[in-house]
C-alpha cells in the first residue's frame, strides 16, 4: 500500500523488451540505501517490484498486462514519480492508493490563471468512481478532485506538487495513470448485483 505522497522523482536510464514482457532500469535516489530486492515501489502510478539491485540503479520488470493497461505501453517517461510502501508506523497523508493503474486519462486542457489547474479525460464507465472533494491518483500523486463533468475532471496543483513531482511538465495529449479512491471502488462494488 502507498499514500500517494511523491518522495523522490527519478530518471528511467535504460529498458530492455522481449515476448516476457519489459525490464526497466532506474536511477536510485540518493538515500534509498536500504532499498531492497523484492521491494515495491509506486512508479508512476504502478506498483513495480524491484527485481535487482546495484549501487546507483535497480530494475523493475513490467509485464505485458501491465504494459496493455497503463501509459507505459504507448511512451516511456524520462522522469518517474516515486513512493516505496507504506509502513505501518507512518502518517497516512495522502489516501490508500494500491498502485493499481484503473484506466489511462489524458490531459485535456491546462490553465495557469489561479494556480495549475489540469483537466483530465476518462472513460465514462467510471464516472461513478469520481466525484468533486474526492480522491484521485494521477501517475502516483495523491489529488482531490476539483471538479466532475460527465467524463472529465480538474484537479488544482499546489506549487509544491509542481515543485516536487512529475506533474509540471504535463502537456495536453499526454496520458497519465489514474487509480481511482480504493474505498469507493468497493463501495460500488458492492452496490452491484452478484454475477453466478
Amino acid at each position: 500500500m502507498f499514500t500517494g505522497i511523491i518522495s523522490d522523482t527519478t530518471s528511467l536510464r535504460l529498458t530492455k523488451q522481449d515476448d516476457s514482457g519489459m525490464t526497466l532500469t532506474f536511477n536510485r535516489p540518493a538515500g534509498w540505501i536500504d532499498l531492497q530486492a523484492g521491494e515495491s515501489i509506486n512508479t508512476n502510478g504502478i506498483c513495480l517490484t524491484v527485481a535487482a539491485l546495484r549501487a546507483k540503479e535497480y530494475d523493475c520488470f513490467v509485464m505485458p498486462e501491465t504494459l496493455k493497461r497503463t501509459s507505459f505501453g504507448k511512451k516511456l517517461p524520462k522522469t518517474v514519480n516515486l513512493e516505496r510502501a507504506l509502513r505501518l508506523s507512518d502518517r497516512l497523508d495522502g489516501h490508500l492508493v494500491q498502485g493499481h493503474v484503473d484506466v489511462v486519462g489524458h490531459i485535456s486542457t491546462i490553465e495557469n490563471s489561479d494556480g495549475k489547474r489540469v483537466t483530465i479525460t476518462f472513460d465514462p464507465q467510471y464516472r461513478n468512481l469520481v466525484v468533486t472533494k474526492g480522491s484521485i491518483t494521477i501517475d502516483g500523486v495523491a489529488l482531490t478532485v476539483a471538479l466532475v463533468r460527465e467524463n472529465t475532471f480538474e484537479v488544482a496543483l499546489i506549487p509544491f506538487t509542481l515543485e516536487h513531482t512529475t506533474l509540471a511538465s504535463l502537456e495536453v495529449g499526454a496520458e497519465v495513470n489514474l487509480e481511482f479512491d480504493i474505498i469507493g471502488k468497493y463501495v460500488v462494488h458492492s452496490m452491484q448485483p452478484l454475477r453466478k
